[in-house]
């Protein structure tokens, strides 16, 4: 099969949506399929991947609490344009297909059947309800919608119309799976790693409520170290920490895809204090795979991928002071940290490629078919649908 995939944000530029496309290329193409990416792109393109196309250099732009790198204008539609013609796809996968970026114009300019992934949560976006009305037109041309969550789900029912299946962003869980190796970052009774991942300077999420905890956890704790990995200004972070709280901190900054591995699996325990703005939680899945225990804000989206377990221990959003308690807590009862380790590498099996791929590759074949895009026709009600089915809330 000829798959032509669109990311709309730079691909040289770690995101969750850009590991998303990466991964779903890598594996499809491991199967034997022609798979093509195009996608903006910041450093020119010269260490992009041989299925990787650029269609021009990306720009920040604030976007859901973020910075997107999109691009637009004539330059990229006419790139845009070349590789739809070149590719000849069977089916066009295109990730956020409404954000102002090569989603959209490709969506525009296609012909092929489209399918489209909505990765985010906004339920309350007035650009997306405005746009609405201009974006109609376009939108119908999309056969089947994925949403990566329920919170996604909504999104897209509320501001777009119509559904959307529901498949989760996948992990490679194999390469994350523990292997006992010791590194800097493996802790001891006296001194328990506490992992943290995400953009330091962007407030959802959610570091500064962490931080807020840790003097209480080093009162209980004293040996607790904080590890702090993703990009940012340390130095104006650090300056602003409580000098106890900073001797317990280790901040490095943007870390390679192994090191990442090798935090998480190091991780006594795994702090995801997220504040809002997230339509699912890769990064939960990804030290599930760990071994790491999880300890997570109880944000909609994290309680939906920890299950029915559930597979990690929750916090209010936002509140410190219990963050700090459930830390002690779980730092102090190794037992319970087992359990939640075992219980979380059974459910990451769940997001594996393995599992994912074979769904979104239902999806192409429906539309191939000639289906409508309604999970709930008759097409897709005699062939494809327990190849699509994945577990309501509530269900491990």
């Amino acid at each position: 099969m000829r798959i032509g995939l669109v990311c709309p944000y730079a691909f040289d530029v770690p995101g969750g949506v850009q590991f998303h496309v990466r991964d779903l290329a890598e594996f499809f193409t491991a199967q034997g399929h022609d798979v093509s990416v195009l996608a903006p792109v910041d450093d020119g393109g010269a260490s992009l991947p041989a299925y990787v196309t650029s269609c021009g250099r990306a720009v920040p732009v604030r976007y859901n609490g973020s910075v997107a790198r999109l691009t637009f204008g004539p330059v990229t539609s006419s790139r845009v344009s070349r590789w739809l013609e070149e590719g000849d796809f069977d089916v066009l996968h295109l990730h956020e297909p409404v954000t102002p970026s090569a989603s959209l114009m490709a969506l525009w300019a296609s012909s092929e059947p489209v399918v489209a992934t909505f990765h985010t949560s906004n339920i309350r976006s007035r650009a997306m309800h405005a746009a609405n009305p201009l974006l109609r037109p376009s939108t119908e041309k999309i056969r089947a919608r994925i949403a990566v969550s329920e919170e996604a789900r909504q999104t897209v029912r509320r501001h777009l119309g119509g559904d959307a299946y529901i498949i989760p962003n996948g992990v490679d869980t194999h390469r994350f799976a523990p292997d006992g190796a010791v590194t800097r970052w493996t802790g001891t009774p006296e001194r328990p790693t506490l992992a943290f991942l995400g953009r330091i300077d962007e407030p959802r999420k959610g570091l500064d409520v962490v931080v807020a905890a840790m003097p209480a956890v080093l009162d209980a704790l004293p040996g607790a170290r904080l590890v702090v990995a993703g990009p940012g200004d340390v130095d104006e972070i650090a300056e602003s920490l409580d000098p106890r709280v900073r001797a317990a901190a280790e901040f490095l900054g943007a870390v390679s895809e192994d090191d990442k591995v090798a935090l998480l699996r190091s991780a006594d325990l795994y702090v995801a204090p997220h504040t809002g703005g997230e339509s699912f939680g890769i990064v939960l899945v990804e030290a599930m795979s760990a071994g790491a225990p999880v300890l997570a804000s109880d944000l909609e989206a994290f309680v939906a991928v920890l299950g029915s377990g559930p597979a990690g221990r929750t916090f209010p959003v936002g509140d410190s002071a219990a963050l700090a308690r459930a830390v002690v807590e779980l730092v102090g009862d190794p037992g319970e940290r087992q359990r939640l380790s075992d219980l979380g590498l059974r459910r990451a099996r769940s997001f594996d490629w393995g599992v994912v791929a074979e769904r979104v590759m239902a999806v192409y074949e429906t539309v191939i078919e000639g289906a409508d895009s309604s999970p709930v026709e008759p097409a897709l009600r005699a062939g494809l649908l327990g190849r699509l089915r994945w577990p309501m809330r509530g269900e491990a």
